[in-house]
């Protein structure tokens, strides 16, 4: 079965942002996993770029009804009519989430993930709330995301973490 990371933040963001989503994305799908994501702009159209730019598929979950809305990175686009609480199908279709600079939307699907128990990743300096794993940059995200999917490991505390106690830890989550 196809391994399936979640990208989620901000429906705008700034062209650093979006370069950082974008190398994300493109990481995802070279080491071939399906992209997840909210299927609109900013974080999430960067990301499926990214993941484009690499061969990679990528699926959109709309709040909406029209196809239409998503963006022009998205191979597989799932409408849901029902607005914000497609969060909820993001996380949930995702194997691990990776955290990027956002606003409600984006604390609303890291609650999710964390009540879940799904593995969720951030780079240092976008969120730190407990139960996430912080890393030191893109690949270093994706590559714990794919660590903790493998293992399949579920937090055991909501302590915070770094990439290294990730590393050199046998009590990681």
């Amino acid at each position: 079965m196809n391994i399936q990371i979640g990208v989620i933040g901000a429906g705008t963001c700034s062209d650093t942002l979006a370069e950082v989503a974008q190398e994300i994305g493109y990481n995802i799908a070279k080491r071939g996993a399906i992209l997840v994501c909210g299927g609109l702009g900013g974080v999430m159209e960067a990301a499926a770029h990214g993941a484009k730019l690499a061969g990679g598929t990528t699926i959109g979950i709309l709040p909406g009804y029209n196809k239409e809305d998503a963006n022009p990175y998205v191979d597989i686009v799932i409408v849901t009519g029902i607005s914000h609480a497609r969060n909820v199908l993001v996380v949930r279709s995702s194997d691990a989430i990776i955290a990027m600079k956002g606003s409600y939307g984006t604390l609303s699907e890291i609650a999710f993930a964390l009540k879940m128990e799904k593995p969720i990743i951030t780079i240092k300096g976008y969120w730190n709330l407990d139960g996430m794993i912080i890393a030191e940059n893109p690949r270093a995200a994706v590559d714990l995301a794919f660590k903790l999917i493998h293992k399949n490991l579920k937090p055991k505390s909501t302590s915070y973490r770094s990439e290294s106690d990730c590393e050199n830890s046998s009590d990681i989550l």
